[in-house]
């Protein structure tokens, strides 16, 4: 079509110039060129001019060609892919409508993104979104729906940062929510912002038309969230203020329980919440604020404290009654016998009822009359019921003292009748500590064992190794300090001290059977007949073959020290085979000294037998005493070798 345009204007303006300039071309083309002098092979029509069209018009002037091309250029429109467009509808079918957005081709939109404009007409303008210029067929991809997206994002953006109210429709239930459709897009309404109560039936909001406020948006995903619980918290804000500013402390306010918590219960005091805290819902301990309030019960409340900027009120029931320390019958007083409930252990006492908000403290010292430790947390649980005597009592500090054990008559005044030292009994084990067991011969009464006086023959690392709590043992009367309420305890004292018979048995030198029980680096424990236990040092542990006696191995070992005082007995397993030795090295001495005694005696015998000194004789002595000398030195190279 361009090429028809342009062949048009050139017939129509410039035939004669075009004419003449064909002719002149022409004649140009037909003159022979002067081409440089060289040696070149002529093909068929190698003076053809190929820039002349079938027209003979060879090429526009510069100036017309820059205008051309510029009229055509402005017969397209530039647009870029995701460009929003205002388009004409030029045509429609029933599933389809064909929109013109001037460009070089018509875009084509089904016709179910124009459900909201009813009476849509061919002739009407319509915004939408180039999609794609160009999709793999060659179409111009439009979308109205994209455009209305992005036209209700702007708008949400806008609105988000003015905080202006909204409308939106409710089209759906979600996960945890509400879809609501907010300018033509879908936004987010999350279940907790609702209402200001708590909504378990999303459903009855579906297709209703609200009122919402964007309180959040995403711009990566294009997503916002609506609420339309902020709506109601502003108007509750100008209730809350209202009353807040008439708000006095000690003022008496009705009011309705709308939660319960652990900690507390939340009331409404007419567009105002306030928590009443669960230690000012009633002088006496409770475990729970719902064992004295219920839901939507209404209650008569007193203000204790509120914060105007942060909107808090701390509300009080129990104030509403006289403190019960104030109303204290006449019957409490020092030294009454008192009835009370379990309703707080610590480690150093229980805490008793005895009335609503009137506690007293049993400290572990007044639980028995024993002087052993005892774990207030075992002797006592809580809502258990016992008596007890008033031994202090202060109105003004509202405390009082109370002593279980003082119910009975202290059984250390006659400490000697009962328990005289030497006697014997059985107690039991309730409590084990490094250094002891802790015995209860009866209630109140008790003393400990020291573990060194658990047994005569065995040592232990912790008496544990020996008993356990809750086993009976028997026991005797040490001693007896009734001043610091003390018994010193024994059990070995029950039978004689072993150590005095077995001294003669386990003489220093005498050579037992052992087994290892335990080994380290200083040495071995080692198991001994009759019960005892013997200490055998590192270096006492070698064997002659160089090995050394390992845990669990039984070998002879040798007594080379025996303290009865300290029970004590050292061992060595060394000194046995190094002790033979010794012993072979000096019956090898002693037979080499008797050979050269007796030789020596023999010369003896030969000098005294002769008279005269002949050189027969002398040669014969001589030889004696060369064979002596042989004789005495071999006998010390045998020595030394056996050594």
């Amino acid at each position: 079509m361009s090429e028809n345009n342009i062949e048009n204007v050139n017939a129509e303006a410039q035939e004669a110039p075009v004419a003449a300039e064909a002719t002149e071309t022409t004649a140009t083309t037909n003159v022979p060129v002067q081409e440089p002098v060289a040696e070149t092979i002529a093909t068929a029509h190698d003076d053809f001019d190929w820039s002349i069209d079938k027209r003979n018009v060879s090429h526009y002037a510069a100036g017309e060609r820059e205008r051309y091309d510029a009229v055509y250029d402005k017969t397209f429109v530039q647009i870029n892919d995701g460009e929003i467009v205002n388009g004409l509808v030029v045509a429609m079918t029933k599933t389809d409508v064909v929109v013109n957005i001037g460009f070089k081709s018509d875009g084509l939109i089904s016709a179910n993104e124009f459900r909201d404009m009813q009476g849509l007409a061919i002739g009407d303008t319509v915004e939408v979104m180039v999609v794609e210029k160009e999709d793999r067929d060659g179409h111009l991809n439009l979308s109205r729906k994209s455009a209305r997206i992005f036209r209700a994002w702007e708008r949400i953006v806008e609105v988000h940062k003015t905080g202006e109210v909204i409308t939106g429709t409710v089209t759906s239930k979600t996960k945890g929510g509400l879809i609501v459709d907010v300018f033509g897009m879908e936004t987010f309404l999350p279940g907790s912002q609702i209402d200001v109560k708590p909504v378990t039936d999303y459903d009855q909001f579906v297709g209703k038309t609200m009122e919402f406020k964007v309180v959040k948006i995403n711009e990566a995903i294009k997503n916002a969230v609506v609420s339309h619980k902020a709506l109601i918290e502003s108007d509750i804000e100008a209730q809350r203020a209202e009353i807040m500013s008439k708000l006095e402390k000690g003022q008496v306010l009705e009011g309705t329980v709308k939660n319960i918590t652990d900690f507390g219960a939340f009331m409404d005091l007419g567009g105002l919440d306030g928590l009443l805290y669960i230690t000012d819902i009633s002088w006496g301990r409770i475990n729970h604020p719902s064992e004295v309030v219920k839901m939507d019960q209404k209650l008569q409340v007193v203000v204790l404290d509120f914060d105007d900027d942060k909107k808090r009120i701390s509300l009080g029931l129990k104030q509403l009654t006289p403190h019960p320390w104030d109303v204290l019958p006449e019957t409490i007083v020092e030294g009454a016998i008192v009835k009370g409930k379990v309703v707080n252990i610590e480690d150093y006492g229980a805490f008793l009822e005895i009335l609503p908000g009137v506690e007293g403290l049993v400290h572990v010292s007044e639980i028995t009359w024993a002087n052993t430790p005892i774990n207030a947390k075992e002797f006592f649980k809580l809502g258990d019921e016992h008596e007890a005597k008033v031994v202090t009592l202060d109105k003004d500090a509202r405390k009082m003292s109370l002593s279980i054990k003082q119910m009975s008559e202290d059984p250390w005044s006659t400490i000697e009748t009962k328990f005289p030292e030497g006697s014997k009994h059985k107690g039991l084990v309730k409590n084990i500590t490094p250094y002891g067991v802790f015995i209860e011969l009866e209630a109140g009464i008790g003393g400990m064992i020291h573990i060194s006086d658990l047994s005569w023959l065995k040592r232990f690392n912790h008496p544990s190794e020996y008993t356990k709590v809750g086993e009976h043992i028997d026991v005797i009367i040490l001693s007896i300090d009734k001043e610091n309420r003390k018994l010193q305890l024994g059990h070995k004292q029950l039978e004689e001290d072993p150590w005095n018979a077995l001294e003669d048995t386990f003489a220093i030198g005498s050579i037992h059977e052992g087994t290892v029980t335990r080994r380290d680096d200083k040495g071995a424990i080692v198991q001994l007949p009759y019960g005892l236990e013997g200490f055998a040092p590192a270096r006492h542990l070698g064997k002659e073959d160089g090995k050394v006696i390992a845990a669990d191995e039984t070998a002879q070992f040798m007594v080379i020290e025996f303290d009865r005082n300290e029970k004590r007995i050292v061992l060595s397993h060394a000194r046995i085979w190094e002790q033979v030795k010794a012993e072979e090295k000096e019956v090898a001495k002693k037979e080499a000294r008797a050979e050269a005694d007796s030789t020596r005696k023999a010369v003896k015998n030969i000098q005294s037998k002769v008279e005269k000194t002949t050189l027969g004789d002398l040669g014969a002595l001589a030889e004696l005493k060369e064979k002596l000398k042989a004789e005495e030195k071999g006998n010390s190279d045998a020595a030394t070798t056996q050594e």
